[in-house]
């Protein structure tokens, strides 16, 4: 079976349109498609009681950022300044490319 389709790409900058971090802006770090969620810099940010390894040998609290549904984030668009659905656009060598459904700015 096909994995599900997520509508922001790993980079994209989204805005958090529900949930406790409503208003927050970030780009994504990881996009997971499987289970339709998004990692998002400086969003929905969690503490892990971390056990100390080779690589951390202070162990301790580890802030780190948990994923949430990729239903609650909007792309940003940088020209127009506001969170936005995403159209699809068909340039000349048959190629598509992801523009911006309130300007027209292209967003990839």
């Amino acid at each position: 079976m096909a994995s599900p389709k997520v509508h922001v790409k790993k980079g994209d900058t989204v805005v958090v349109v529900s949930g406790k971090d409503v208003g927050k802006k970030g780009k994504v770090l990881q996009v997971l498609p499987r289970d339709m969620r998004v990692v998002v810099e400086g969003v929905n940010v969690v503490k892990r009681h971390t056990k100390a390894t080779q690589q951390m040998p202070q162990g301790g609290i580890v802030e780190k950022e948990a994923p949430i549904a990729s239903s609650n984030v909007m792309v940003y668009c940088s020209k127009c300044n506001q969170p936005t659905k995403i159209g699809k656009k068909f340039l000349d060598d048959q190629s598509k490319v992801r523009v911006c459904k309130k300007c027209g700015e292209d967003l990839d």
